[in-house]
């Protein structure tokens, strides 16, 4: 219900505001290839982030495990595949097909790019670290938007699906094992 009330949003402040949330959506190889390979660098920073022994780090694994686990471990292989996809997906049809451009068009390319992932970074606020966190992670996103030269929406939203499976299944498994600590 969430993630179809984003598109509702993206679909309607982009009605109005005139912006087509999903005009850079392009299907081809090129943003297939993109979006596979921008999801390595998210995977090592995830990898590393979920399994160190920072405090403040091990505190946000808590918390998602804790929050999350509950959920994500009563789901089966395909429910997550299906969740990690539908909110990469949605998510960045509002953040990178609606906000960033809307934001470009009085602010250019940099105050798209920067505003749109201060509104990314306050949604995701679990703590002020994870919303940073989350932020820079919308700002790769939003690099990963115009990579190639031509802007296409694929690359993110494969970026950012894949980039959710993987925590999805790391959470769920985690609860499953009682590891939120």
């Amino acid at each position: 219900m969430f993630e179809g009330g984003l598109l509702l949003l993206a679909f309607g402040f982009g009605g109005l505001a005139g912006i087509d949330p999903v005009a850079a959506l392009r299907f081809d190889l090129d943003g297939l290839v993109y979006g596979l390979a921008g999801t390595l660098p998210l995977y090592l920073v995830f990898q590393w982030s979920y399994n160190t022994h920072v405090a403040s780090l091990r505190e946000i694994k808590r918390v998602l495990v804790d929050r999350l686990g509950p959920l994500l471990a009563g789901c089966g292989m395909a429910d997550l595949l299906f969740l990690g996809f539908l909110a990469g997906f949605t998510e960045e049809i509002l953040f990178r097909g609606f906000l960033q451009p809307w934001f470009e068009a009085d602010w250019g390319w940099l105050g798209g790019l920067v505003f749109s992932n201060l509104v990314f970074a306050l949604v995701h606020w679990i703590s002020p670290l994870y919303a940073l966190l989350a932020g820079l992670t919308g700002i790769y996103l939003g690099f990963a938007l115009d990579v190639g030269g031509e802007r296409n929406l694929l690359v993110p939203i494969l970026i950012h699906s894949l980039y959710d499976i993987v925590a999805f299944l790391a959470v769920a498994a985690s609860y499953r094992a009682g590891l939120s600590r």
